[in-house]
């Protein structure tokens, strides 16, 4: 029972039942969301179903902790400035453009675009992150991949300066991430998780995480990550032996295969929390993660939605590194 409700008693009974003066919705909405980390909202008790990790609570107190460092940053001569690089005109890539600029925009980041045509060569993409590197106003720079095939994509992005890969996608980011030393920023998504976990007070340290996935998008990333910050650690891949039982050993699990629904109630028990990063369309035509939602929510503790999850996090944290970035310059 929610302590702040004028009917609670001390016995924790509601004396009003159903006639609590709370509206259906705010129950209904108390039971399922659970616990925050402050400031996001007050911790409640998990009732039945899974307490859903939302992504706005921490993408509004991130834009409250940015607006403030980039108003210290403005008096001190400095304004954040992020370069979006776009070849071609993939739905996919101008949609989180979109999202992107919007989100620069209501934090007073400077934010252009930079785009060139499908069938533009490897010496003009160059050309781009040459000047990307060159310019100081410049702090970070998020380029859309898979770039077409004629472009050597590794030189590409080991090309971009380090100290403005505010997305984790050359060898000198990802120096930084595995060795902890030099310029450089883990990959925004993976970076969402970590963030994630600690908006909602989810112990890390200590606690065994299983991640389902290796890219250097996600998997490879994320699990440093998570050993920097003293967890054990198992990382999965299409080639693991029995993973549903391995899965079921993680206190934390993330899933990041990119397989709608692919992860059903065998895999899970209660106590759990899921992070799932996939953002994929089921047979329906609707956007999911990788994790069969409607089955395992009623058995975990946790669970992140798709949409409404981890996504939004990924796009505040891009603008994070953006700030870290300008901050180094002063």
């Amino acid at each position: 029972m929610n302590p702040q409700c004028p009917s609670w008693k001390s016995g924790g009974h509601c004396f009003f039942g159903e006639a609590c003066p709370r509206s259906a919705s705010e129950r209904f909405l108390e039971s399922r969301q659970g616990g925050f980390h402050a400031p996001y909202a007050a911790k409640e008790e998990r009732t039945v179903m899974a307490k859903l990790l939302l992504g706005k609570p921490v993408i509004d107190s991130l834009r409250e902790e940015l607006k403030g460092r980039i108003a210290a940053l403005e008096e001190r001569g400095v304004k954040p400035g992020l370069a979006i690089v776009r070849v071609g005109a993939r739905p996919d890539d101008l949609t989180y453009e979109r999202t992107a600029l919007k989100r620069a925009a209501g934090l007073g980041i400077r934010a252009r675009t930079i785009t060139l045509p499908e069938n533009a060569s490897q010496e003009e993409l160059m050309d781009v992150i040459a000047w990307v590197n060159s310019d100081p106003s410049i702090h970070g720079c998020l380029m859309f991949r898979p770039l077409p095939e004629q472009f050597d994509e590794e030189a590409v992005c080991d090309a971009l300066d380090s100290a403005k890969d505010v997305d984790g996608i050359g060898r000198g980011s990802m120096a930084a991430v595995f060795t902890g030393r030099g310029p450089g920023y883990a990959p925004c998504t993976a970076a969402a998780c970590i963030e994630m976990l600690d908006a909602y007070d989810i112990p890390i340290a200590g606690k065994r995480v299983v991640v389902v996935g290796r890219s250097l998008v996600v998997g490879k990333p994320v699990s440093v990550l998570l050993l920097d910050r003293h967890a054990t650690v198992t990382t999965c891949h299409s080639r693991t032996g029995d993973l549903p039982a391995i899965v079921r050993k993680g206190d934390v699990v993330i899933l990041a295969t990119g397989r709608a629904k692919a992860y059903g109630r065998d895999f899970f028990h209660p106590g759990q929390t899921v992070l799932d990063v996939g953002i994929n369309v089921d047979e329906a035509g609707n956007l999911c993660g990788d994790a069969d939602f409607d089955a395992i929510e009623p058995i975990v503790d946790a669970i992140t939605p798709v949409p409404r999850g981890i996504g939004g996090v990924t796009t505040s944290m891009l603008m994070k590194h953006v700030v870290e970035a300008a901050e180094k310059t002063c």
